[in-house]
């Protein structure tokens, strides 16, 4: 991939809302974008929906055509499609997305004893993959009405050069990327979330999002 080509997005889970609203903003900037489900035929069927070139595949062949994987899968599944991809994402960056949230109290912090999503997925995948954490509070709403999400994106990674690529994907598709520093520190976006959960629903808002004040928002940081 030359520079001036746009990386191959592939989204496991893109079947989902946030998956399949993350598919649709990046191809629509001129990503190319692979959505992958664990059945191939709905994977393409969705795809065919959301147009802009998107293309749909098994988890599997979504991770090999990838440059950059993003997991948006539910947790209960997080390990399991892990290990199903792991194979296809050795020497790539792949986007954890994925918050742990534990039925039926999803509003309620719960957070793994290994510290976080993001901290099992790099253990699972181990030193060949470039794990990033990223999109945990992002509302799905926007992005399928066209627009972008109305939050700025932390995003973590103990790779500094992967953690900038995906900051500029996550300004494609929300306000701004902004650095959250090493990959443990993704503990407190997950954990957010489930404040984000409870806010919306005391509240009766669609999606609360998260905005870093102090910072110039013209600039991606």
């Amino acid at each position: 991939m030359s520079e001036s080509q746009k990386p191959v997005i592939g989204i496991i889970g893109g079947t989902g809302d946030l998956g399949s609203g993350l598919a649709k903003g990046w191809a629509k900037a001129g990503y190319p974008v692979v959505i992958g489900s664990r059945s191939r035929e709905k994977a393409e069927a969705l795809a065919a929906d959301l147009g802009h070139g998107v293309r749909g595949d098994d988890n599997v062949g979504a991770a090999r055509a990838a440059d950059i994987i993003v997991l948006a899968v539910p947790f209960a599944s997080h390990d399991t499609t892990i290990a199903e991809i792991k194979a296809e994402a050795q020497g790539k960056i792949l986007v954890d997305a994925a918050v742990p949230l534990v039925p039926p109290k999803v509003s309620t912090v719960q957070l793994p004893q290994d510290g976080s999503a993001a901290k099992i997925a790099q253990a699972l995948l181990g030193e060949g993959v470039r794990v990033v954490s990223a999109f945990h509070n992002v509302g799905a709403a926007k992005l399928h009405k066209g627009g972008k999400a109305d939050c700025d994106v932390l995003v973590f990674s103990d790779d500094k050069e992967a953690r900038d690529q995906v900051i500029v994907l996550a300004g494609v598709v929300a306000t701004r990327g902004v650095g959250g520093g090493v990959l443990a520190n993704s503990a407190a976006a997950e954990a957010l979330t489930s404040v984000l959960i409870w806010i919306n629903r005391q509240y009766k808002v669609p999606g609360a999002g998260v905005r870093i004040t102090g910072l110039d928002d013209t600039v991606q940081v």
